[in-house]
């Protein structure tokens, strides 16, 4: 792993395959490192034919932290937004996009295949929109276009988004252990020792809640996106999971219903996760045909 100078910032990030494959970027959600994208997972795509960058989103891993921000009041944050007031975020996820393409400049990127997920879903879509010569194709996974007339989420995921992650390491992981069995999917086997092992991976490797509470004031402050991309001319393909309580399937169909074109693909059983058990071959096997149609 490697650091550069982005944005104002220094974002944290690792490459797999040839460099003079196509390029693939993945933009991980909020309070997500870049190991949530499975290092597996990753090889797999570069051995289908891409160069795959992974990285830390700014306030997240070994990326740059905004700590002069300081830490927002979230139920203020929600109350403001309830009122239709305007919210004053530390950034945006058009700050966060701007750093995504910041990153594809300092590794001499011209244009890559841009996949998030998630919150990274919404940085993607903003490159899109707003730096479309750097756009090959738009992969929006399990997001969401920021239009308000879209479903929230299920009470019993919202509710761990809201609530304060605990300091200490082993009540953290079962914190998050308790987070991913809410939202994942009931279709798929729910791996505990794989996923124990990534949570605690991830709490050793970079423990940052200020950062995740000021993720999230940035994704509550977000624009509505869909107007603008109805205008979208962009090859994309959205993937959901059908039984995804914290960014619920209409959000997908939205998605999709919203770019001309837009290929979607709903994974039954899957939740707001990325089930290694089941559901990576369908994943992979739906980037690669996305992917190489747009390469070919």
């Amino acid at each position: 792993m490697a650091k550069v100078d982005a944005n104002g910032i220094q974002l944290e990030y690792e490459t797999f395959g040839e460099p003079d494959s196509p390029a693939l970027l993945l933009i991980i959600g909020l309070a997500g490192q870049l190991t949530g994208w499975d290092e597996k997972l990753c090889q797999q795509l570069a051995q289908q034919g891409h160069h795959v960058i992974r990285f830390d989103n700014r306030d997240a891993g070994l990326s740059s932290k905004i700590e002069e921000a300081g830490v927002p009041d979230i139920m203020q944050t929600i109350e403001a937004q309830m009122k239709g007031e305007t919210i004053n975020p530390p950034y945006t996820i058009e700050d966060m996009a701007a750093d995504a393409v910041g990153l594809m400049d300092a590794l001499g990127i011209e244009k890559a295949h841009i996949c998030g997920m998630s919150m990274g879903g919404m940085i993607a879509q903003t490159i899109a929109l707003n730096y479309p010569g750097k756009v090959l194709s738009l992969i929006s996974i399990y997001s969401r276009t920021g239009d308000p007339e879209e479903p929230k989420s299920k009470p019993e995921a919202m509710e761990f988004l809201l609530t304060p992650q605990p300091e200490e390491r082993e009540a953290y992981i079962e914190f998050r252990m308790k987070l991913f069995n809410t939202i994942s999917g009931p279709g798929f086997p729910y791996d505990e020792e794989w996923l124990r092992k990534h949570v605690a991976q991830a709490y050793d490797r970079s423990y940052c809640p200020q950062g995740a509470v000021r993720q999230l004031v940035a994704i509550l402050a977000q624009k509505n996106r869909k107007p603008a991309l109805t205008s979208l001319s962009t090859p994309t393909l959205v993937i959901h999971g059908a039984e995804d309580p914290l960014v619920q399937v209409e959000c997908g169909k939205n998605t999709a219903a919203a770019i001309p074109g837009a290929k979607l693909v709903i994974i039954d059983g899957m939740g707001h996760d990325l089930p290694h058990g089941g559901a990576w071959p369908q994943i992979i096997d739906a980037i690669v045909d996305h992917t190489h149609k747009v390469d070919s």
